[in-house]
Protein backbone atom coordinates (compact mmCIF):
# COMPACT_ATOMS: atom_id res chain seq x y z
CA UNK A 1 0.00 0.00 0.00
CA UNK A 2 2.83 2.22 0.74
CA UNK A 3 3.93 1.58 -3.06
CA UNK A 4 0.40 2.36 -4.37
CA UNK A 5 -0.08 5.48 -2.27
CA UNK A 6 3.13 6.73 -4.04
CA UNK A 7 2.68 6.24 -7.34
CA UNK A 8 -1.28 7.50 -6.72
CA UNK A 9 0.73 11.17 -5.39
CA UNK A 10 2.99 10.49 -9.08
CA UNK A 11 -0.14 10.24 -10.69
CA UNK A 12 -2.02 13.52 -9.16
CA UNK A 13 1.01 15.51 -10.09
CA UNK A 14 0.35 14.17 -13.54
CA UNK A 15 -3.12 15.16 -13.35
CA UNK A 16 -2.81 18.42 -12.18
CA UNK A 17 -0.30 19.44 -14.77
CA UNK A 18 -2.35 17.55 -17.78
CA UNK A 19 -5.42 19.83 -16.23
CA UNK A 20 -2.85 23.05 -16.60
CA UNK A 21 -2.02 22.19 -19.96
CA UNK A 22 -5.55 21.08 -21.35
CA UNK A 23 -7.07 24.93 -19.29
CA UNK A 24 -3.82 27.14 -20.99
CA UNK A 25 -5.02 25.41 -24.28
CA UNK A 26 -8.25 26.86 -24.33
CA UNK A 27 -7.62 30.38 -22.98
CA UNK A 28 -8.28 33.07 -25.64
CA UNK A 29 -5.23 33.56 -28.15
CA UNK A 30 -3.43 36.67 -27.95
CA UNK A 31 -2.62 37.78 -31.75
CA UNK A 32 -1.60 41.10 -33.44
CA UNK A 33 -4.46 42.99 -35.12
CA UNK A 34 -3.33 42.41 -38.77
CA UNK A 35 -1.86 38.62 -38.35
CA UNK A 36 -2.25 36.48 -41.32
CA UNK A 37 -3.83 33.21 -42.40
CA UNK A 38 -0.49 31.88 -41.81
CA UNK A 39 -0.62 32.25 -38.12
CA UNK A 40 -3.53 30.02 -37.59
CA UNK A 41 -2.11 26.65 -39.49
CA UNK A 42 1.38 27.86 -37.12
CA UNK A 43 -0.83 27.80 -34.05
CA UNK A 44 -2.36 24.35 -35.17
CA UNK A 45 1.11 22.80 -36.10
CA UNK A 46 2.48 24.17 -32.91
CA UNK A 47 -0.68 23.03 -30.90
CA UNK A 48 -0.20 19.24 -32.57
CA UNK A 49 3.23 18.94 -31.71
CA UNK A 50 2.51 19.79 -27.66
CA UNK A 51 -0.10 17.26 -27.39
CA UNK A 52 1.49 14.43 -29.35
CA UNK A 53 4.66 15.11 -27.01
CA UNK A 54 2.05 14.63 -24.66
CA UNK A 55 0.46 11.59 -25.91
CA UNK A 56 3.72 10.19 -26.29
CA UNK A 57 3.95 10.32 -22.50
CA UNK A 58 1.37 9.21 -21.68
CA UNK A 59 1.86 6.37 -23.66
CA UNK A 60 5.44 5.53 -22.64
CA UNK A 61 6.19 2.19 -20.90
CA UNK A 62 7.03 3.96 -17.54
CA UNK A 63 3.80 5.81 -17.26
CA UNK A 64 1.74 2.28 -18.47
CA UNK A 65 3.58 0.40 -15.84
CA UNK A 66 2.82 2.88 -13.00
CA UNK A 67 -0.50 2.95 -14.17
CA UNK A 68 -0.99 -1.23 -14.26
CA UNK A 69 0.15 -0.99 -10.72
CA UNK A 70 -2.44 1.10 -9.58
CA UNK A 71 -5.19 -0.42 -11.58
CA UNK A 72 -4.00 -3.81 -9.75
CA UNK A 73 -4.60 -2.14 -6.86
CA UNK A 74 -7.74 -0.70 -7.54
CA UNK A 75 -6.76 2.87 -6.89
CA UNK A 76 -9.39 5.25 -7.62
CA UNK A 77 -7.00 8.04 -8.74
CA UNK A 78 -7.89 5.83 -12.28
CA UNK A 79 -10.73 7.76 -13.22
CA UNK A 80 -9.26 11.28 -13.25
CA UNK A 81 -6.58 9.55 -14.87
CA UNK A 82 -8.72 7.75 -17.93
CA UNK A 83 -11.00 11.11 -17.91
CA UNK A 84 -7.82 13.43 -18.98
CA UNK A 85 -6.36 10.70 -21.14
CA UNK A 86 -9.40 10.99 -22.97
CA UNK A 87 -9.51 14.70 -23.32
CA UNK A 88 -5.61 14.73 -24.63
CA UNK A 89 -6.23 12.26 -27.35
CA UNK A 90 -9.05 14.57 -28.64
CA UNK A 91 -7.74 17.99 -28.15
CA UNK A 92 -4.56 15.90 -30.40
CA UNK A 93 -6.93 14.36 -32.63
CA UNK A 94 -8.16 17.85 -33.28
CA UNK A 95 -5.40 19.96 -33.65
CA UNK A 96 -3.76 17.01 -36.04
CA UNK A 97 -7.18 17.05 -37.81
CA UNK A 98 -7.32 21.05 -38.04
CA UNK A 99 -3.26 20.72 -39.36
CA UNK A 100 -4.53 18.44 -42.20
CA UNK A 101 -7.63 20.97 -43.00
CA UNK A 102 -5.40 23.72 -42.80
CA UNK A 103 -2.81 22.51 -45.23
CA UNK A 104 -5.17 23.11 -47.93
CA UNK A 105 -5.41 26.63 -47.43
CA UNK A 106 -1.81 26.82 -47.43
CA UNK A 107 -1.25 27.29 -51.21
CA UNK A 108 -3.64 30.45 -50.82
CA UNK A 109 -1.45 32.04 -48.30
CA UNK A 110 1.27 32.89 -50.29
CA UNK A 111 -0.41 33.91 -53.44
CA UNK A 112 -2.90 36.20 -51.11
CA UNK A 113 0.13 38.12 -49.50
CA UNK A 114 2.29 38.32 -52.72
CA UNK A 115 -0.45 38.90 -55.02
CA UNK A 116 -1.07 42.80 -56.37
CA UNK A 117 -4.72 44.46 -54.99
CA UNK A 118 -6.29 42.91 -57.62
CA UNK A 119 -6.56 39.06 -56.52
CA UNK A 120 -9.93 38.39 -57.61
CA UNK A 121 -8.85 34.84 -59.07
CA UNK A 122 -7.41 33.37 -55.47
CA UNK A 123 -10.57 34.78 -53.98
CA UNK A 124 -13.23 32.05 -55.62
CA UNK A 125 -11.04 29.06 -54.81
CA UNK A 126 -10.16 30.06 -51.57
CA UNK A 127 -13.70 30.96 -50.48
CA UNK A 128 -14.67 27.26 -51.91
CA UNK A 129 -12.13 25.39 -49.58
CA UNK A 130 -12.95 27.54 -46.86
CA UNK A 131 -16.30 25.82 -47.54
CA UNK A 132 -14.88 22.34 -47.92
CA UNK A 133 -13.42 22.70 -44.43
CA UNK A 134 -16.70 24.43 -42.86
CA UNK A 135 -18.44 21.37 -44.46
CA UNK A 136 -16.53 18.54 -43.82
CA UNK A 137 -13.88 19.19 -40.60
CA UNK A 138 -15.11 17.75 -37.41
CA UNK A 139 -13.65 20.04 -35.15
CA UNK A 140 -12.65 23.28 -37.55
CA UNK A 141 -15.98 23.66 -38.11
CA UNK A 142 -17.21 26.00 -35.45
CA UNK A 143 -18.13 29.59 -35.65
CA UNK A 144 -14.92 30.31 -33.23
CA UNK A 145 -12.69 28.87 -35.83
CA UNK A 146 -14.57 30.13 -39.02
CA UNK A 147 -14.77 33.81 -37.86
CA UNK A 148 -10.66 33.97 -36.45
CA UNK A 149 -9.87 32.43 -39.94
CA UNK A 150 -11.91 34.89 -42.38
CA UNK A 151 -10.26 37.65 -39.55
CA UNK A 152 -6.66 36.07 -40.58
CA UNK A 153 -7.25 36.09 -44.01
CA UNK A 154 -9.16 39.28 -44.58
CA UNK A 155 -6.08 40.77 -42.27
CA UNK A 156 -4.14 39.39 -45.32
CA UNK A 157 -5.88 41.14 -48.09
CA UNK A 158 -5.38 44.59 -46.22
CA UNK A 159 -1.75 44.17 -45.52
CA UNK A 160 -1.09 43.50 -49.13
CA UNK A 161 -3.48 46.35 -50.36
CA UNK A 162 -0.87 48.13 -47.28
CA UNK A 163 1.82 46.81 -49.23
CA UNK A 164 0.99 47.83 -52.81
CA UNK A 165 0.15 51.53 -51.64
CA UNK A 166 2.88 51.78 -50.29
CA UNK A 167 5.74 50.70 -52.96
CA UNK A 168 3.50 52.52 -55.28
Amino acid sequence: TELTEKLEEVVMIWTKQIRQVLVESEQIRREADDVGPSAELEHWKSRMSSFNSLLDEIRSSRVKKIISILQAARSKTLKQWKELDGSITIAANEAKDNVRYLYTLDKFFGPLANASPVMMEHIPSLMSTVCMIYCTSPYYNTSEHMTSLFLKITNQMINTCKTYLCEG
